[in-house]
């Protein structure tokens, strides 16, 4: 076997032998990195571990839920978790994950060494762990953020008439800078990505040759770009209230409390589409490969991307329906508009599958749960979107519901389907396939388990955020069977991490395209070298991969 030895930033492939480096070396290589592979894998260690703790704090809140009138944990306690927990999981866990992904892939898929700005790259990732940090502060102060919830409305997160804070303390001030650090570092990593795909692209690979997952993270990187300083400028604001007298959402002092709930609303709608979009670039990566068939209606689907995305940005205000502030008719039909682009992908994805050599590994089951979650998510969405219903379903369980089927469900589905197939690149080893089926089969069971008994407390009137709630309601099984699927949304979760950990170790080696995959990312090593290729395919098409491996089926159409 040859020795190679490696410059620190370097990546040897599977069959090489390392070179054995002190630990103090390695520590220092990691943290002054600036490959973006590298980076992307910290940006999945961080968001692995963000997403341990709030998961903790969900079950917290399933334990106290479980059974009528329980005592596990206070009011106060109960508040906190829940708050922690939504804005860790928006904030600390998708968004990085999918960081970590677009970290990885973008670069590769568009032939490009590295991103556009390496030193900004690891700057954006090393606001995430400091932003994490202030957050947790906030967490344990007195009088924290907890009863504004993770959107903080004032006046629960604001000032008084006679000028004193609801909440005293610098728990709310810190949940503010903290959100501040981390929409910054999205939005230096969005303009990064968009640099990287318009100026780095390998010659051939025009914009109508760009691979769909990142053209998803281009759009998704426009919003957020419009979104994030939005809500920066908004929670500025609040502070401004909160400590130099500012009074912008106190009416006594012709302020505004509704106009707080726009500024949020004009970020929290566009943010749905900024997780969401990424994972439906992962779908249609993996759904073409394992049905042995290109993309039905690649462009059509570009153009879906780009009017969801436009669309998302018009439909703000259908979460203001219950202030009587907004004209409701106007953004319902916005709101039911978003179907049409939406309907276009499932269409795309399902005309793929039609006729398709379907093959049903772990990704593609993963991907095959995001359509389902999804779809569910989207026609409950109709409901919310539907002004007289809303009124209704505005505030109880069902809205919860819905949410976590959005951006629980399918969105795990859709990273964990996009970690089972871009795995063998990352690592130069396949993860084991029967545990990632007794995973799938565990997580669908458990998001059921969990969120449709949700669905059904909250047509039944129950509301969000309460702590407890009496025998009399008959709310108690719907909740005991939803915290029993927590259980086993949890074991999946520890299953996927025993089979990464095992699989770095023991598992099978994968050579460099297991999948006979289209994409460019497959046209290197695995996992791929610092300078990520040695070498790049004539890129003609959306599949350059595809067409160097099979010019038979090229040329006769076959394909």
């Amino acid at each position: 076997m040859t020795t190679h030895t490696f410059t620190p930033d370097q990546s040897p492939g599977v069959g090489a032998v390392r070179v054995t480096r002190p630990y103090r070396a390695v520590f220092l290589d990691w943290i002054t990195t600036t490959d973006h592979k590298k980076i992307g894998t910290m940006y999945a260690i961080a968001a692995s571990v963000f997403f341990l703790i709030g998961g903790i704090l969900a079950g917290i809140m399933r334990i106290q839920l479980a059974i009528p009138e329980n005592d596990f944990v206070t009011r106060d306690v109960f508040n906190q978790s829940f708050t922690m927990h939504g804005t860790i999981m928006v904030f600390l866990f998708l968004m990085p994950m999918l960081a970590a992904l677009g970290n990885w892939m973008v670069p590769l898929q568009v032939g490009a060494a590295d991103m556009a700005y390496p030193k900004v790259n690891a700057l954006a990732f090393w606001m995430i762990p400091l932003g994490g940090t202030v957050l947790l502060l906030s967490y344990l102060m007195p009088n924290g953020p907890h009863a504004g919830s993770w959107v903080s409305y004032p006046p629960l997160a604001d000032v008084s008439e006679s000028g004193t804070a609801f909440l005293p303390g610098h728990g709310v001030d810190l949940w503010i800078g903290a959100i501040a650090i981390l929409g910054i570092s999205s939005t230096l990593g969005s303009i990064n990505f968009i640099v990287t795909v318009y100026k780095m692209r390998a010659p051939g690979m025009t914009m109508l040759r760009v691979p769909i997952f990142t053209w998803t993270v281009i759009v998704q990187s426009f919003l957020a770009i419009f979104s994030l300083p939005v809500v920066t400028a908004g929670l500025a604001m609040l502070w401004i209230s909160r400590n130099l007298g500012g009074r912008f959402f106190d009416p006594s002092a012709g302020g505004d409390p509704i106009l707080y709930q726009h500024i949020f609303w004009y970020f929290g709608h566009p943010e749905v589409y900024i997780l969401v979009l990424p994972v439906m670039g992962v779908v249609s990566e993996i759904i073409p490969v394992f049905s042995r068939k290109p993309l039905f209606g690649y462009k059509a689907f570009i153009f879906a991307t780009l009017s969801i995305a436009a669309l998302g940005t018009m439909v703000w205000a259908h979460h203001m329906f219950t202030t009587g502030a907004i004209q409701v008719h106007f953004f319902a039909f916005t709101s039911f508009l978003i179907s049409v682009p939406t309907g276009v992908k499932m269409f795309n994805w399902t005309a793929t599958m039609y006729k398709g050599k379907i093959e049903f590994t772990s990704a593609m089951l993963f991907a095959l749960g995001f359509l389902m979650m999804f779809l569910i998510g989207g026609i409950t969405g109709v409901f919310n979107a539907t002004g007289g219903l809303d009124f209704s379903l505005h505030d109880t369980y069902f809205v919860v519901s819905h949410f976590h089927y959005v951006l629980v469900s399918a969105a795990l589905f859709g990273l964990f389907a996009g970690f089972y197939y871009w795995f063998p690149k990352m690592s130069g080893r396949m993860l084991n396939e029967t545990v990632g089926k007794v995973q799938f089969v565990l997580l669908f069971l458990g998001v059921n388990f969990t969120f449709l008994p949700q669905m059904l407390v909250g047509l039944d009137g129950m509301p969000r955020r309460i702590p407890t709630y009496t025998e009399e309601e008959g709310w108690g099984l719907g909740n005991l069977i939803s915290s029993y699927g927590y259980i086993l949304i949890a074991l999946a979760a520890i299953l996927f991490l025993l089979n990464v950990l095992l699989s770095m170790r023991r598992g099978k080696i994968s050579g460099d395209n297991p999948w006979d995959a289209y994409a460019l990312e497959w046209a290197t090593s695995s996992p791929p070298p610092y300078y990520n290729f040695d070498r790049l395919p004539l890129i003609r098409s959306e599949r350059p991969v595809f067409d160097e491996n099979h010019p038979e089926a090229v040329a006769t159409g076959d394909h």
